[in-house]
C-alpha cells in the first residue's frame, strides 16, 4: 500500500504539493502519527527522479505539521544550500541543532554555512556603517533632517500600534498627537493607546537612559498609563503567561539579561536585536511587551546613533532589523540630499518603509 503511495505521490499532480487525494490524506495520516522515516523515503524518491521541486515542498509541508522534524529541517537546509540562500540554510541548521544539539549532519553542514553567513552580515553591517557616518556628517540645524525625522516619529508610532491591531491611520495619529483631541467615530481605546507611545517615545528622546530595570519600567508604565481598561503599567507580573507553547520564564530573568558583558562585542543592530528578543522571550508584563520591546530596540540603535529602526516584527530578527535600521538611513540621506531622486524601487523618496511594513500586517 506504501509503494502504490509513493508512485501516486510522484505521479499524479493534485494542488500545490501535486498529491492524489488519497495520497495527501495518507501523508497527513503519516505526519500526525509520526512516521517520519516515511516520508523522508518519500522525499529521497522524488530526489533520485530529479524532482527538488516537489521534494522542496514536501518538506515545508513536513514543517507545518511538526516544526520541529529535525530530518526535515536539515534536509531541507540541504536543498537551499544548494539553491545557495545559505542564511535560509543555516538558519534551519541551526534550528535543527536547537532541537537535537549533538545531530551530527546538522553539525557537519552549520559549520560549512556559518562562516559564510558571518561574512555576509558582517558586509550588511559595514554598509550600515558608512551611511550612520554620512548621517553624523549632516548639520544638526538642517531643516530637511528635522522634516523627515518629524515624518519618522509620526511613522513610527503608526507602526508600533498598526502591528498590534490598531486601525487610526496615520493623519489620525498625527491629529491626536499634534492637537490632543479624539477622532470622532474612532475608538477611544485605540486613541488612548496611541498617547501611551508618543508619551513613552518623549521620554525616551529627553531623558539619559541605559536599560535598567526602572529604566524600563518607567518607559513600560508610560506605555500603558492611557489604557482603557486601565491595566498596571510599571509592574513586573506576578503569575504565570503562556504564549502559544512557549512558557515565558520568571520576570527575575529580565534583570540577569540586561547588560551582559557579551553585548558589548556586538554590533549596534545586533545588540538592538537581542534586546528585543530577551524582553519578549521573559514577556515580564501582563501586557504591552511587543510595544516596550520594539521601542527598547529603538532605543539602543538611538544610542549608538543608528536612528530607529521604526518597527519589526515580534521575532527579534537581526538581518531583518538590519534591512529596517537601513532603510530609515537612507530616508534620512536621501531627504537631506539635493535634488534627491528617491531609493531604487520606491515610489516615494519619504515612504521607503512603507513595503516592508505591508509585509508585517
Amino acid at each position: 500500500e506504501e509503494e502504490i503511495v509513493v508512485v501516486n505521490f510522484c505521479i499524479i499532480k493534485r494542488g500545490e504539493l501535486n498529491l492524489t487525494h488519497e495520497s495527501e490524506l495518507y501523508l497527513n495520516y503519516i505526519f500526525n502519527n509520526k512516521s517520519f522515516a516515511i516520508a523522508m523515503t518519500f522525499n529521497d524518491a522524488m530526489k533520485k527522479q530529479g524532482k527538488k521541486e516537489k521534494a522542496h515542498k514536501l518538506l515545508v509541508h513536513a514543517l507545518n505539521m511538526n516544526p520541529d522534524f529535525v530530518e526535515a529541517l536539515t534536509e531541507l537546509g540541504t536543498i537551499l544550500e544548494e539553491e545557495k540562500d545559505v542564511v535560509q540554510a543555516d538558519h534551519l541548521y541551526t534550528k535543527a541543532l536547537a532541537i537535537s544539539p549533538c545531530n551530527e549532519r546538522a553539525l557537519v553542514s552549520s559549520d560549512c554555512t556559518l562562516p559564510l553567513v558571518q561574512e555576509i552580515d558582517q558586509r550588511h553591517f559595514g554598509v550600515i556603517d558608512s551611511k550612520v557616518s554620512s548621517m553624523m556628517s549632516i548639520p544638526k540645524g538642517n531643516s530637511a533632517l528635522r522634516r523627515v525625522m518629524e515624518e519618522t516619529y509620526y511613522y513610527h508610532i503608526y507602526h508600533t500600534v498598526a502591528i498590534e491591531g490598531n486601525t487610526l491611520t496615520l493623519s489620525d495619529i498625527r491629529h491626536i498627537i499634534e492637537t490632543r483631541y479624539a477622532v470622532p467615530g474612532k475608538s477611544l481605546q485605540e486613541q488612548n493607546k496611541v498617547i501611551g507611545v508618543d508619551a513613552a517615545m518623549k521620554y525616551i528622546n529627553t531623558t539619559l537612559l541605559s536599560l535598567t530595570v526602572n529604566d524600563i519600567l518607567e518607559i513600560h508604565r508610560r506605555v500603558l498609563r492611557f489604557d482603557t481598561p486601565a491595566v498596571e503599567g510599571g509592574r513586573l507580573r506576578t503569575s504565570q503567561v503562556f504564549i502559544g507553547h512557549h512558557i515565558s520564564p520568571h520576570p527575575q530573568e529580565l534583570v540577569q539579561w540586561l547588560n551582559p558583558e557579551e553585548a558589548l562585542q556586538l554590533h549596534p543592530v545586533e545588540s538592538a536585536a537581542l534586546t528585543h528578543y530577551k524582553l519578549v522571550y521573559v514577556h515580564p508584563f501582563v501586557d504591552g511587551n511587543g510595544c516596550t520591546s520594539r521601542l527598547l530596540m529603538n532605543l539602543v540603535l538611538m544610542q549608538t546613533q543608528y536612528y530607529t529602526a521604526l518597527d519589526t516584527a515580534n521575532k527579534g530578527d537581526v538581518r531583518f532589523i538590519a534591512k529596517c535600521t537601513e532603510i530609515t538611513l537612507d530616508t534620512l540621506l536621501i531627504a537631506t540630499t539635493e535634488h534627491s531622486v528617491g531609493l531604487p524601487g520606491s515610489k516615494m523618496a519619504t515612504k521607503p518603509q512603507d513595503d516592508i511594513f505591508t509585509r508585517l500586517k
